[in-house]
């Protein structure tokens, strides 16, 4: 199945100050994540934030947001968002049904949302680069987990190339320029990679 931009919301979860210092890799995440959110809104789809018991944890790392164009947070107590009646309201009267999310801690928040929306039909992308735990082997197992359910694994890149569909037109040529050409030779950490550390 591929991703199509008028079907698509780019969900970020948890991307919180007093969360990130402990976990590996958390300054790339935020930087592909906001990489993407970039893309997205200048699609026009909506980019989505989640904020776990932000009195604790803090709000959305102010890196990220200030990358940002328009966004909305939604604070939540749950572990997925999911089970916030106003969020999934919001998100029905979208009608957008494929959900591309990211985020921390991926054994926790990630997966039980991405598990919450597949149980109510919407289908799941996971961005490996951005979904992250304290714990590596435990954000590697939570994305084996939910691609047992029906999740799919993806990149940033495959995610802004499917959105965008075609090289021909002047938005494609913006974005290229804006985004995709400056990232092309970055290099990046992937969970599960079996290439790192060889």
């Amino acid at each position: 199945m591929r991703l199509h931009a008028d079907q698509s919301l780019l969900l970020l979860i948890d991307f919180q100050s007093r969360l990130l210092p402990v976990i590996p890799g958390a300054e790339q995440g935020i930087r592909e994540a906001g990489w993407l959110a970039g893309v997205a809104c200048e699609l026009g789809m909506p980019v989505w934030l989640t904020e776990q018991n932000p009195a604790q944890l803090g709000h959305t790392e102010a890196s990220l947001t200030q990358a940002l164009g328009e966004y909305e947070v939604w604070e939540k107590q749950h572990f997925s968002i999911t089970e916030e009646p106003a969020f999934m309201r919001a998100l029905e009267k979208t009608g957008r049904r494929q959900i591309v999310l990211c985020g921390t801690e991926a054994h926790i928040c990630v997966l039980q949302s991405a598990l919450g929306f597949l149980e109510a039909g919407f289908e799941v992308y996971w961005l490996v680069e951005t979904t992250l735990s304290r714990r590596p082997a435990e954000a590697e197992l939570a994305r084996a987990r939910a691609g047992q359910h029906g999740a799919v694994s993806i990149s940033a890149d495959m995610a802004a190339y499917e959105w965008l569909h075609r090289c021909d037109t002047a938005l494609f040529k913006r974005i290229h320029r804006q985004f995709l050409k400056p990232r092309a030779g970055r290099a990046l950490s992937f969970t599960g990679d079996p290439f790192r550390g060889a």
